[in-house]
């Protein structure tokens, strides 16, 4: 079942939240982690409405910090006065569990398939648009870096996050997000390719 009305809500009040973030969550970050999710959705038995909200919310937490926001996330779904209107309690607590699971560096495993559809949905492995949202992140929060400070960085994330080793891990065999993966590991083992890419990224994102 669809509601329509909670559609409206989310587009009138919770999606311009995003518009207030660091340019890597904000508005197309959202509304692609919801096409993504909806899509992962169509292989399982799952509510796609609930679905929709954690994917929606996922990430409304950035409003207080960077650290804790998948948990800050977790608690504005539950005290949020109008979902109570399209779920009960239980599929609230649901949602709020998968948008506090979705983050890449969790210690533990979602709690649900919930979770772990908005954890998939969530990773987004187009090489460039990784590197893109590094350089983007490191822009929005260390501002005085210099191009070579903001390059060690990126190759810090990289290799934490997404080489192998790292600490990333992916949920749903129907993703695509294995086959790019595999791709951003070919981008980063070639470090004179990936360094052209990240000049051109840099110098694009500090002329606007």
């Amino acid at each position: 079942m669809e509601y329509p009305d909670l559609h409206r809500y989310v587009e009138a009040e919770i999606l311009p939240r995003y518009d207030r973030f660091d340019k890597a969550h904000q508005r197309p970050h959202v509304e692609r982690v919801i096409r993504d999710a909806l899509a992962l959705a169509a292989f399982y038995p799952v509510d796609r409405e609930m679905v929709y909200a954690a994917a929606a919310f996922h990430d409304t937490g950035l409003c207080e910090d960077r650290a804790t926001h998948h948990l800050v996330s977790g608690r504005i779904i539950r005290e949020d006065p109008a979902l109570p209107h399209w779920f009960s309690p239980e599929q609230i607590e649901t949602v709020a569990q998968a948008a506090e699971d979705h983050r890449a560096s969790l210690d533990h495993d979602p709690r649900s398939i919930y979770g772990r559809i908005i954890a998939e949905a969530d990773r987004q492995i187009e090489p460039e648009t990784i590197v893109q949202r590094t350089v983007q992140f490191g822009f929005a929060h260390y501002p005085d870096l210099g191009r070579e400070e903001h390059w060690q960085r990126t190759l810090d994330h990289l290799h934490e996050k997404y080489a192998e080793g790292g600490y990333l891990k992916l949920w749903i065999p129907e993703s695509p997000n294995a086959a790019k993966l595999a791709e951003l590991r070919a981008l980063i083992a070639d470090q004179q390719r990936l360094r052209a890419l990240f000049d051109a990224i840099f110098d694009a994102e500090r002329s606007e």
